[in-house]
């Protein structure tokens, strides 16, 4: 399970728990009001039913309230969620014009991909069904392709794309 994948259903289960308490909150706050009403009813208004009502009250507004910050949560998970998924699909573009101008042939893009995906030499060998010497001499001729001395920096030149001015490399060999 990706990390996403976790923190969606963290999401999820915390929000069943929210809808579950808001629940609960909502039979006491019934309770409370007919407990209220039937007090302001049956006689004059002492200060143990003014009080009574108000607790009342406030339980309700504040149901109310939660309500209110539960879906405005919801919606910005669901904005957050839209957000990564353009982001993901942005990543991946910019991974794939960056191997087409490397020019990285099919079993290079492959061993690229999942060596940026966090898998070592012997994960995408036995994933391949290669020698780890062929997925070592693949990825030598990445790293000489992409002008980086290892795994480290052919991750970091992705990030520095994310996280600065889009592919603004993807246009020339050079990294600036």
């Amino acid at each position: 399970m990706t990390r996403l994948q976790k923190t969606t259903r963290q999401g999820r289960s915390q929000t069943i728990a929210l809808a579950i308490f808001m629940l609960l909150q909502s039979v006491a706050a019934l309770f409370f009001v007919a407990d209220a009403v039937r007090d302001l009813v049956s006689g004059p208004a002492g200060a143990e039913s003014i009080i009574e009502a108000l607790t009342a009250f406030v339980l309700v507004f504040g149901i109310f309230m939660a309500g209110w910050q539960l879906r405005l949560t919801l919606e910005r998970m669901a904005a957050q969620g839209r957000a990564l998924d353009i982001a993901s699909g942005d990543f991946v573009r910019i991974i794939e014009t960056q191997f087409d101008v490397w020019g990285l042939t099919a079993a290079e893009r492959e061993v690229g991909m999942l060596a940026l995906k966090g898998m070592d030499m012997s994960e995408i060998a036995n994933l391949r069904g290669s020698a780890q010497g062929t997925v070592r001499a693949q990825m030598a001729r990445i790293y000489a392709k992409a002008g980086v001395s290892g795994r480290a920096q052919f991750a970091a030149w992705f990030v520095e794309e994310l996280l600065g001015e889009g592919i603004s490399h993807a246009g020339s060999d050079e990294k600036e």
